[in-house]
């Protein structure tokens, strides 16, 4: 699934760029950068209208999408990886299995943590979870597989 952007709602609630990093043992950037199991990435949302399921069609009520728990998800894995991926490599989606546990409303602030657990390889696999003032909103893992920027570009097609 693609990673889904902040987007400004419409309303007082607008995404917050506040990302953390914790990388006890984060490599520095290389050709070849190597990633090592503990690093943490967090991020937090201010939730507006553009961030229900109603807007992203996945429901008819107004409350934090699925779509939207993904994408910050997603995002907070990137922010794990911070500057341990080298400039001619990215990293991409592969798997995600969430469960979406408890309902956020417009104007709820949510925070998405990201837990390198796994490295086989290229393949990095997160542990996630996604908390609001009240509760444990979310919780899965998020798999993602380092590649090299301009030949996965050079293999996309449509």
């Amino acid at each position: 699934m693609p990673d889904v952007p902040s987007k400004p709602s419409s309303k007082a609630a607008k995404p917050r760029s506040k990302a953390t990093k914790s990388s006890p043992k984060a490599a520095p950037a290389s050709p070849k950068a190597t990633f090592s199991p503990g690093l943490t990435g967090s991020v937090s949302l201010d939730v507006g209208e553009s961030d229900t399921a109603e807007a992203f069609g996945s429901g008819d009520v107004p409350v934090l999408g699925t779509p939207r728990i993904v994408g910050l998800c997603e995002q907070a894995a990137m922010v794990a990886l911070g500057p341990a991926v080298s400039p001619d490599q990215t990293t991409v989606g592969m798997r995600v299995q969430i469960d979406h546990l408890a309902p956020t409303k417009v104007g709820g602030v949510v925070t998405a943590e990201a837990t390198l657990e796994k490295v086989e390889g290229r393949r990095l696999t997160f542990t996630v979870k996604v908390c609001d003032r009240a509760s444990l909103v979310a919780a899965g893992r998020v798999t993602r597989v380092v590649v090299e920027r301009e030949r996965f570009l050079e293999k996309a097609t449509g």
